[in-house]
């Protein structure tokens, strides 16, 4: 009898869990859909205040720097040598 008690509070539990699981998926998934509407709607409403003030510079720093310079060194000048 006690064993039947201890499987009906287990399938119980279970089922309270499986439940809690479900909501917490939902909520999840509800969360995610937001946050990509607000994304989507972040980058249209970015735009359109860039076609309204075109002079401004999209993501470009204010005064642009001169790009370093690279040079190519070769493997076999790094070497070193047995002499």
């Amino acid at each position: 009898m006690v064993l039947w008690v201890v499987a009906g509070l287990a399938l119980l539990v279970a089922l309270m869990a499986a439940a809690a699981a479900r909501r917490a998926g939902r909520k999840l998934e509800a969360l995610n859909q937001s946050y990509w509407e607000l994304r989507y709607d972040f980058t249209r409403l970015r735009s359109q205040v860039a076609r309204l003030d075109p002079g401004e510079p999209d993501d470009e720093p204010a005064s642009p720097q001169p790009a370093a310079q690279v040079t190519f060194v070769p493997l076999s000048s790094m070497k070193k040598k047995n002499g």
